[in-house]
């Protein structure tokens, strides 16, 4: 890592990126809670998340702006926006108001996409290309990090003085991101527009991904993945209630913990990447993720919780190697469209699999999905483990689209003083895990 933060915007970056993600992990689990208050409604906490997740079936819309405009400047035109919109939370009091909670929820799952997207392809231009596993698991091990304790931050502030405290901290969050992205120096390439029409150049990450056999092989075997990833969403509550007989409050307990876990295999994502590869790397994760599942047909605690760590430390493998796999395997003009293909390809599964488990658990004993889930992770493992997918070279290749070079910005001057969902054991990348933002 220490080659990463040796680069002046990266560090840079880094700083105003931690902030804002420390504000978004502290109002994702309010504005579930805040629904739950107005409504005493389950239901009603739960379209909040809908609402957050719902926007990634225009996962392509973003990508395609991402790769018109400066990455940068799309990246501070969002968080300016967010910065504003998320302050008029201030203005919920009420059951009546549920429908300005819900409509910034949808901006901010919107806005995430524009955010997440423009943050991968920014990456390949601040970081070389050999260090972008580096890179990627470094922001991955901050964001779990943060995780740890911003969530209680923010339920702390929202019990002590309400939601709109919270709202405040997180458009000042945005703030501190925008005030550093103004201060990057890196100049950003141009491109030359290849597809003149405008379905075309929508589409064109998507035709990348299936026209590049190992970025196929990646992508369409973590959508699989994610088809039966989503039951954790709900089968979690069933191990803690009929499994180990705790109270839901101790979910706290696992989400820590698993989070310790994604912090570990954050730091380890690299090493690992350097000697094995991206695809590998992804197939250990999810080999990880489905033994650590595994233990969640026991009912003993510290089989549970060592389980859960495991899983933590695969999901972190998983997203840091299908990130990487995008940004080398795809050329600088198409970064935006690519993530944003690969996006939709997995949050659409991953969506549907939650809806699936929640309708089965009434049905079907818990740990009969816990199985169905285990097996179909491994075999997806299994599978990228025993492909004969060459690793991606970390120079650039000659025969790349060149961008036209752009001549440097200047640092702009500070701004004022002052960034995927509900996080559960199976936050994987299709949501906030793929570090949209």
């Amino acid at each position: 890592m220490r080659r990463v933060l040796a680069i002046r915007d990266a560090r840079i970056f880094l700083a105003g990126w931690t902030l804002s993600v420390f504000g978004d992990w502290a109002m994702f689990i309010v504005l579930g809670v805040w629904a739950k208050d107005l409504t005493d409604s389950n239901s009603a906490a739960g379209l909040v998340f809908f609402a957050l997740a719902a926007p990634s079936l225009f996962s392509p819309l973003a990508g395609f702006v991402v790769d018109r405009l400066s990455r940068r400047r799309v990246m501070i035109w969002t968080y300016s926006a967010e910065a504003l919109v998320v302050l008029l939370l201030l203005f919920v009091h009420d059951r009546g108001d549920l429908w300005l909670l819900y409509a910034v929820t949808v901006f901010y799952g919107t806005a995430g996409l524009l955010a997440g997207s423009a943050r991968s392809a920014l990456m390949t231009v601040i970081c070389p290309r050999e260090l972008l596993g580096e890179a990627n698991g470094m922001f991955q091990t901050v964001r779990e990090g943060l995780r740890l304790i911003a969530p209680l931050v923010g339920a702390g502030i929202y019990a002590a003085t309400g939601g709109g405290a919270v709202a405040v901290l997180d458009s000042v969050s945005f703030v501190a991101v925008v005030t550093a992205l103004l201060f990057l120096r890196t100049p950003e390439p141009k491109f030359e527009r290849e597809e003149h029409r405008f379905l075309a150049e929508v589409l064109a990450g998507a035709r990348h991904i299936l026209r590049t056999p190992a970025l196929k092989q990646i992508v369409f075997t973590c959508g699989v993945c994610l088809l039966v990833v989503g039951f954790s969403e709900t089968v979690i509550f069933a191990v803690l209630d009929q499994g180990l007989h705790r109270p839901t409050s101790f979910f706290g307990v696992l989400s820590s913990l698993q989070g310790a876990g994604a912090i570990a295999g954050g730091i380890t994502a690299a090493r690992v990447l350097r000697r094995l590869g991206d695809a590998k790397l992804v197939g250990l994760g999810m080999a990880l993720f489905a033994l650590g599942d595994l233990t969640f047909v026991s009912t003993s605690l510290p089989l549970i919780l060592f389980g859960v760590a495991v899983a933590g430390a695969g999901i972190a493998w998983l997203i840091v190697g299908f990130g990487t796999a995008i940004q080398l395997r795809s050329p600088d003009r198409l970064q935006g469209r690519v993530f944003s293909a690969a996006d939709a390809i997995i949050s659409t599964p991953q969506t549907v699999s939650i809806a699936l488990g929640a309708a089965l658990i009434a049905a079907v004993d818990y740990r009969v999905l816990i199985v169905v889930e285990t097996i179909v992770t491994l075999l997806c493992g299994i599978y990228l483990l025993t492909r004969r997918i060459e690793a991606v070279a970390t120079a650039r290749s000659p025969s790349s689209p060149s961008p036209l070079p752009t001549p440097p910005q200047p640092s702009a001057s500070p701004a004022p003083d002052p960034p995927a969902t509900g996080t559960t054991t199976a936050t994987a990348p299709g949501r906030a895990a793929s570090g949209r933002r």
